[in-house]
């Protein structure tokens, strides 16, 4: 039986679109203030969907739901994002179901803060 979209924790990302690798370079030069590593490679971003006519929906969350930058930090993903060419319009929606964590870090993230 065919899982339903609904039923997925994290939804997938429009990899296969020109724009998708893009975002998720502009996603790299936004940092959490409390650990040196960018957002993407540390996991807080879950889902970035990307529509024929460039608007860019952004599934994220934080390390923590106290993150003291937690209501700025989706407008610097908005800016990053909004400065790819292409891109007519970014919306980042915040989650936190999933909630983070550590193990959803990219090895280049675990190897940055001395986890591997």
């Amino acid at each position: 039986m065919p899982q339903d979209e609904g039923d997925l924790l994290i939804k997938p990302s429009s990899t296969d679109h020109p724009l998708y690798e893009p975002l998720v370079e502009a996603c790299k030069t936004v940092y959490d203030p409390e650990i040196p590593v960018n957002i993407f490679d540390l996991g807080l971003i879950y889902t970035i969907t990307i529509s024929d006519a460039g608007e860019v929906d952004v599934i994220m969350t934080l390390t923590a739901p106290g993150c003291p930058v937690a209501g700025e930090m989706p407008g610097w993903v908005a800016n990053a994002m909004e400065a790819v060419p292409g891109v007519q319009s970014v919306n980042v929606e915040m989650t936190f179901d999933p909630q983070w964590g550590m193990d959803m870090m990219s090895d280049e993230a675990r190897l940055e803060l001395g986890f591997m």
